[in-house]
C-alpha cells in the first residue's frame, strides 16, 4: 500500500530592498528637486530677472532721453552703459536673497525639515547642498540678467557718451562680477534662513544687512565711514561689478574676498546651530 506525501511547502522569501547610502551627490540631487518643486522658486527667480533687466533698461532709456534733451541729471553725469544696465542689481539681490531664505527657513516653517534631517542624520550635508544649489541658481540667473540688460541697454545708449561694448576694458569683468555677487547673496540668504529658522526674521536681517545698515553708516563721522562702509556686504559686492572705483572703495578682488568672508561667517553660524540644536 502506497501513501502519497504532500510536497514540502517552500518558505516564502521577500525581495530584499537595495541598500541606499546617503551620499553628497544624492543629497544634492534631493535639494535640487525640492527647489524646483516650489512655486516660490519660480516667482522669486522671475522677479530677480525682471528687476535686473527692467530697471537696467529703464535707467538706460532715461539717460538717453535726458541726453537728447540736453538736461542731464547730476547723478547721470558719469554713467556708463555698464552702470546703467546694472542699475537693477540692488533690487534683484533682494529677490534672490529671499529665495535663499525660503529654501531653508521655509522647511522649518512647514515642519518638513524633520523629514529632511531624518533622511540625512549628519545634517550638515543638507546645509551645504542647499547653499550650493541656491548659489548656483542665483549665479546663473544673475549672470544671464546682467548680460541681457547690458546687450539691450548698450543698444539704447549707443551714440552717447555712455556707449560701451563687451570689448571695452572691464565690461566683461563687471557683468560676471554682478552674477557672482548675486550668487553669494543667495548663499547668504540660505545661511540666514538656517540660522534664524524664520522666514520673516531671515528676510528682515537680509534687508537690514544689504540696504538699511549702509544708510545708517552714512550718519557716522566721515573718518569712520571710510573705514567701515567699504567692508559692508553690499558695498563690497558693488565693488565687484563697478567699472570705476572711488578712492575709498575696495578693488574688485578685495571686494570679492570680503563678501566671501561674510558668506563664510554666515554659513559657519548656520552650521553651528544646525549641528547643536534640534529642528
Amino acid at each position: 500500500m502506497s501513501t502519497l506525501t504532500a510536497p514540502a511547502e517552500q518558505p516564502r522569501t521577500t525581495p530584499s530592498r537595495p541598500a541606499y547610502r546617503v551620499t553628497g551627490r544624492r543629497v544634492l540631487a534631493s535639494e535640487w528637486a525640492k527647489l524646483w518643486s516650489l512655486r516660490s522658486t519660480w516667482i522669486t527667480l522671475g522677479l530677480g530677472l525682471l528687476f535686473l533687466v527692467a530697471f537696467g533698461l529703464i535707467a538706460a532709456s532715461r539717460y538717453r532721453s535726458q541726453t537728447g534733451s540736453g538736461h542731464l541729471d547730476e547723478h547721470f553725469a558719469a554713467s556708463t552703459a555698464v552702470s546703467l544696465s546694472l542699475f537693477g542689481t540692488n533690487f534683484a539681490q533682494l529677490a534672490l536673497g529671499v529665495l535663499g531664505v525660503l529654501v531653508t527657513a521655509g522647511e522649518y516653517t512647514t515642519g518638513t525639515i524633520r523629514a529632511t534631517l531624518a533622511a540625512v542624520p549628519r545634517r550638515l550635508p543638507v546645509l551645504w547642498s542647499k547653499a550650493v544649489v541656491s548659489g548656483l541658481v542665483a549665479l546663473a540667473v544673475g549672470t544671464l540678467g546682467a548680460f541681457v540688460a547690458f546687450l539691450f541697454g548698450s543698444g539704447i545708449v549707443s551714440d552717447t557718451p555712455a556707449a560701451m561694448g563687451l570689448s571695452h576694458a572691464g565690461v566683461l569683468r563687471s557683468l560676471l562680477g554682478a552674477g557672482l555677487y548675486l550668487g553669494l547673496v543667495g548663499v547668504i540668504g540660505v545661511a540666514l534662513g538656517a540660522l534664524l529658522r524664520s522666514v520673516a526674521g531671515g528676510i528682515s536681517v537680509l534687508v537690514a544687512a544689504l540696504m538699511l545698515i549702509p544708510g545708517l553708516i552714512s550718519l557716522l563721522p566721515a573718518s569712520w565711514q571710510d573705514d567701515i562702509s567699504p567692508c559692508l556686504p553690499s558695498n563690497a559686492g558693488e565693488s565687484m561689478f563697478a567699472l570705476t572705483h572711488e578712492a575709498t572703495a575696495l578693488s574688485p578682488g578685495d571686494g570679492g574676498l570680503v563678501l566671501a568672508c561674510w558668506t563664510a561667517l554666515a554659513l559657519a553660524g548656520a552650521a553651528c546651530r544646525l549641528a547643536r540644536t534640534d529642528a
